[in-house]
């Protein structure tokens, strides 16, 4: 008995770390397109205006993850987060292959319904195995997405420039290997109750929206800087592979506040993060867009810490708030956030088109203003 207890402890790190690394392949597939942005609207003669509307197709598909987390929590089991990665390393291979702009649209909104299948279910199972410390425990697994976000669009660029678009199908051979394994690394839910606690819309409607808000203005911010970046830094003569590093540093650096936001959490509380990280976010992106050389790198680095440090607290306010169904929580937060946030972002390339990149961040700026006042109207829970 007392073997069998050890053994089940000890599994606990490792099953995390299996969730961690499949969540890295899963969102590298599913956000390496800002990467060969710059050459798939070049192959296709696509002007500047498209680049915001084929990351709203990719990301659009998010908005399902409160269905799927509705879905996911009623059934139980695992099979979602198995069908998730499948459905996106699939769709990241066949981006290279695609012959028109509406074949291309058809595989990146697949990608972005497969991410959706993913999420929910991986989140929850995750806060099963947490233990005492939810905080840290999301937090690492957030920190497996961001490295697959930050990594994979610089590997893409590469195989790009070496081989051509074509190549890119390279990047999914892991995700096919990981599918067995992740199969005993999910933890298997166990489907909601009937006679479980109903949803309490109306208490919830607004606490939610506060959070709902706040979310997708946060998603407006990053997807701008990820999105026009690369396309700003083409138009002043550089390489793919330099637009690329953008995101890299940025998703990368990020790691530091993820993990540090979700212990911080744990210890002081998740409100007082939020509102702190939110504000100097606003800040340190104003300072971005008027900086150049080596400060730019800097800004940036530093914006994804403090962007990142809220994405584990929010995730657990959500469910905090939902009780009833965390995976309806998790999914609001995680894509259907994202998913508004991807809308307004395609709204920002014909301004993009007409203005330069530079004006689209201006705006995204100017909507993550409103980040601050929400923060501050978040739940004191946490």
């Amino acid at each position: 008995m007392h073997d069998s207890t050890q053994q089940h402890t000890a599994a606990e790190p490792r099953r995390l770390l299996g969730m961690a690394w499949a969540h890295f392949l899963n969102d590298g597939a599913a956000n390496y397109l800002p990467g060969i942005l710059p050459a798939l609207l070049l192959s296709m003669n696509l002007s500047v205006a498209y680049a915001g509307v084929l990351m709203t197709s990719l990301l659009i598909g998010q908005a399902m993850q409160p269905l799927v987390g509705l879905v996911a929590d009623k059934i139980g089991g695992r099979v979602f987060v198995i069908a998730g990665l499948f459905g996106t390393a699939l769709g990241g291979a066949l981006v290279g292959f695609m012959p028109n702009l509406w074949t291309l649209f058809v595989v990146l909104i697949a990608i972005g319904l497969c991410n959706s299948l993913f999420h929910p279910q991986a989140i929850t199972g995750v806060r099963s195995i947490a233990g005492a410390r939810p905080g840290m425990a999301m937090s690492v697994f957030l920190v497996g997405g961001e490295i697959g976000r930050g990594l994979w669009p610089l590997l893409a660029s590469g195989l790009v420039m070496l081989w051509g678009l074509h190549a890119i199908w390279v990047l999914s051979i892991p995700a096919a290997l990981t599918l067995l394994p992740l199969w005993h690394w999910t933890p298997s839910l166990a489907p909601r109750q009937r006679d479980s606690a109903p949803l309490r819309w109306r208490a919830h409607a607004g606490p939610l929206g506060v959070l709902v808000s706040l979310c997708s203005l946060r998603s407006l911010m990053l997807y701008s800087v990820i999105t026009f970046m690369p396309l700003l830094w083409q138009q002043q003569g550089g390489a793919l592979t330099g637009g690329a590093g953008f995101i890299t540093v940025l998703m990368l650096v990020g790691i530091v506040g993820n993990l540090g936001g979700g212990r911080l959490g744990d210890i002081v509380g998740r409100r007082p993060i939020v509102i702190g990280a939110m504000t100097a976010s606003v800040l340190l992106l104003f300072g971005f867009i008027l900086s150049s050389g080596l400060l730019t790198w800097l800004l940036l680095a530093l914006l994804g810490i403090t962007l990142f440090a809220t994405l584990p607290l929010t995730v657990l306010i959500a469910q905090d708030i939902l009780p009833e169904n965390r995976s309806l929580g998790s999914g609001l937060v995680m894509g259907f956030a994202n998913a508004i946030g991807a809308v307004c972002v395609a709204g920002l390339g014909p301004v993009a088109s007409i203005w330069g990149a530079e004006m689209a961040l201006w705006i995204a700026l100017f909507c993550g203003l409103a980040t601050i006042p929400l923060a501050i109207a978040l739940p004191r829970q946490g």
